[in-house]
């Protein structure tokens, strides 16, 4: 009897899996959406597609993300006497603009925004010195669990406000993670670094963890409220591994779908050139060099987590008297 193979992802194990595991060593629950798979070749048709020769790179690709911190867990007490749970939390966006041209890279613009976030109906901002936390109420009951979640919303909605302004005519907007509520932002793409859910049917995935570095698989399209138009690609990785290296990319419904397939082959051109090497990064290839030195520059604009905790603990003490 052979020895099962056996693979070491090459993530830092503080940062989780590059995939989530599952019984067959990549995406681990099958997802119900609908797929369209023809958008770009028939089904029966599936291969890899290299690089298109006639396909430039553009001369400016724009990177955003963005990261959040929890500064300290609160509760409120209410006259009735009951009490809500809530979290104080930073956050910032940014974008990188990478002039490809000129092979140069700089922090286009930044963006910081706090608050308190809770179901509380009595919450008031929380104010200490220049900094303040204003008031983000959230519905249902206001499970602690369930809090960091509500982060989200502001945070996208700065990483939109980044991105608008630093954008020109031409350039290429790379999103960390999916594109929720900027599909309306045009020359947009999705890029999502690590697979939770199983999309295609085994055949199909044979092809994607079949790509070869440099690679994609043909466009598809996932019919869901929050789908749009799909791929994968491998990026440049020394692993064997069968999801060693994959990403999803994904672009917006409201394309045609020549649009949607330029798109990808303008993605294959472009995204591997930023890919990061195990050496320099424990999330390598996925985690793309822009996008962690933006994230470093945004950590150190979120401020001393430890005198933030001070502040609001001190803040707290004021309005309890």
């Amino acid at each position: 009897m052979s020895q099962p193979r056996l693979f070491v992802d090459a993530w830092d194990p503080a940062y989780g899996a590059s995939f989530e595991a599952g019984g067959g060593g990549g995406p681990a629950a099958p997802s119900s959406a609908q797929v369209d798979a023809e958008v770009e070749l028939p089904a029966t048709d599936w291969r890899a597609i290299g690089v298109r020769r006639d396909v430039p790179a553009p001369d400016v690709v724009l990177l955003v993300d963005g990261v959040r911190r929890i500064d300290a867990s609160v509760w409120t007490v209410e006259d009735d006497g009951g009490s809500f749970p809530g979290i104080a939390a930073s956050y910032a966006a940014g974008v990188v603009r990478c002039d490809l041209e000129r092979g140069a890279a700089e922090l286009a613009g930044a963006k910081v925004g706090r608050g308190l976030f809770t179901a509380s109906p009595s919450a008031q901002d929380v104010v200490a010195g220049r900094i303040r936390y204003p008031v983000h109420r959230v519905g249902g009951t206001g499970e602690l669990s369930k809090l960091p979640a509500a982060v989200q919303a502001p945070l996208t909605a700065l990483e939109v406000a980044v991105s608008d302004a630093a954008r020109t005519d031409g350039d290429l907007l790379v999103v960390d993670g999916p594109l929720r509520s900027r599909r309306q932002l045009p020359r947009t793409l999705g890029y999502i670094k690590t697979q939770h859910s199983q999309y295609l049917d085994a055949r199909l995935t044979a092809v994607v963890t079949g790509l070869t570095p440099g690679q994609r698989c043909p466009v598809f399209r996932l019919g869901t409220a929050w789908g749009g138009y799909s791929w994968y690609l491998r990026l440049p990785v020394s692993g064997g591994a069968p999801w060693a290296g994959i990403v999803r990319v994904e672009c917006s419904a409201e394309l045609t779908e020549t649009e949607a397939i330029e798109l990808a082959d303008l993605s294959l051109v472009t995204l591997p050139r930023f890919a990061s090497t195990p050496y320099k990064d424990p999330r390598a290839p996925q985690n793309l060099i822009p996008i962690a030195g933006l994230e470093r520059r945004l950590r150190g604009l979120l401020g001393d987590a430890r005198l933030l905790h001070r502040v609001l603990t001190a803040a707290a003490r004021g309005i309890r008297r």
